[in-house]
């Protein structure tokens, strides 16, 4: 069985602007294109991609950034019963915030590696597997 890996949007964000850790990323996602891996993004990331493009580039950006994300060799995960409940739990546990225990939730869900440059999930890091790429 292959591995599989959750791309939080800190990592894409990385990868999209070419900051430190986007060459892992660009690997994994080399990866996933020839079917070695398996990588996840939850419908979550895209919402904060696009809001933080917006915030930053705007609107213009923001929807060229989804688009290209929407055409990367990835899995998006929606919401459903088992994953909101999981993510609740978590959140009830730990001091993260919501979109970030919604990833979390999804990574240990599929028992995947989850990618990210977010110190927020330093705390998780005895329940998740990690690819930590380097913070900011």
């Amino acid at each position: 069985m292959n591995k599989k890996y959750v791309l939080d949007s800190s990592a894409i964000m990385a990868f999209l602007e070419e900051e430190a850790g986007a060459d892992t990323v660009e690997e994994l996602l080399e990866q996933s294109q020839i079917k070695q891996i398996t990588v996840y993004v939850s419908f979550v990331t895209f919402t904060e991609i696009f809001y933080i493009s917006i915030q930053e580039q705007g609107e213009r950006i923001a929807s060229e950034r989804l688009k290209r994300i929407e055409s990367m060799p990835i899995c998006r995960r929606e919401s459903n019963p088992e994953l909101t409940k999981l993510a609740g739990e978590m959140k009830a546990k730990y001091r993260i915030s919501l979109a970030d225990t919604f990833i979390a939730a999804l990574a240990k869900m599929e028992d995947a590696i989850l990618v990210h440059k977010d110190p927020e999930f330093e705390s998780m890091e005895n329940q998740i597997e990690m690819l930590i790429l380097s913070y900011k």
